[in-house]
């Protein structure tokens, strides 16, 4: 499955940026995720470990994310019910305090029944992602 999605968001791409790799407090705005743990983080990686329950859907993954701040970030799997778990985030200034969020992922789930879960989890949620951070933005602004 491939998703691809963007936006024009009234933001810088660094503020969007922070919001988007900062793992950790996605539990608190998006309701599929029940928890977040961020692994390890520096300049150039982030690693997070993520607890999904969608609907009494229970499963967790690792991603493993190079980084370049504020413009791009990849999505990669580590762990987690997935054959094939890989995407990316752009972002691109469009001004001082504007900017347009590219997100594309692709995913293959592995054939077991967590893997069927999460395929049914991520086919609901995952074109849902960009608008969820630009809801978050427009609070976080307020």
């Amino acid at each position: 499955m491939e998703i691809r999605k963007s936006a024009l968001m009234d933001r810088p791409s660094a503020a969007m940026f922070d919001l988007i790799e900062a793992a950790e407090h996605y539990p608190e705005f998006m309701p599929w995720c029940a928890d977040a743990t961020i692994l390890a983080r520096d300049d150039t990686l982030v690693v997070a470990r993520i607890g999904v329950d969608y609907h009494g859907a229970r499963f967790q993954f690792t991603t493993r994310n190079p980084k370049m701040r504020p413009h791009w970030m990849a999505v990669g799997f580590e762990d987690g019910p997935f054959r094939r778990f890989e995407g990316e985030w752009r972002l691109r200034d469009l001004g001082p305090g504007a900017c347009r969020v590219e997100f594309m992922l692709r995913y293959e789930i592995d054939g077991t029944l967590q893997g069927l879960l999460a395929g049914r989890v991520l086919d609901s949620v995952a074109g849902t992602l960009v608008d969820a951070f630009a809801r978050r933005a427009e609070q976080s602004a307020h």
